[in-house]
């Protein structure tokens, strides 16, 4: 059985930019060492670092969530105020899907800023990037790296 790669659903489903900016994503993720597990999840020296919804015949859209912690910056990895900004526009709120453990989402901070209502979802998905153009997949990509700087640095 031959290896799922991620850049099959991308030229599959998708032309143009959106095109462009997700097989962008997957060479950022080639180009860090991060594997697609041919399902959801992006995982870096085993750890999870992002999920992926890659696109089907009826959304033709692709997002990334990113996993983690981002309550602050981590010393030796600067956050810039506009990546920040972008951050803070892709916060994930609670959808009220019924689900007990979830509903009606928790408070987080992201950054330093607040947020009220966020998704509990499992390990910390404080953001979602839907189809992101190139300035949008650039923050995405930021969040992930910055994931990728924990696992290098924080984790044993």
């Amino acid at each position: 059985m031959s290896e799922k790669r991620i850049e099959d659903a991308f030229n599959e489903y998708f032309t143009g930019d959106i095109l462009k900016n997700a097989l962008d994503f997957a060479e950022f993720l080639r180009a860090n060492e991060m594997v697609y597990n041919g399902d959801y999840e992006i995982h870096y020296k085993g750890k999870l670092v992002c999920y992926i919804d890659t696109p089907n015949d009826k959304s033709h859209m692709w997002r990334i969530w990113t996993v983690g912690d981002y309550s602050n910056e981590y010393e030796g990895f600067p956050i810039d105020e506009r990546t920040k900004e972008i951050a803070w526009a892709n916060v994930v709120y609670c959808g009220n899907c019924d689900d007990v453990d979830c509903d009606p989402g928790k408070t987080e901070i992201i950054f330093g800023k607040e947020f009220v209502n966020v998704c509990k979802g499992a390990d910390n998905l404080a953001m979602r990037f839907k189809n992101p153009n190139a300035e949008t997949l650039e923050c995405a990509e930021k969040m992930v790296d910055m994931r990728k700087y924990f696992v290098d640095n924080y984790i044993v």
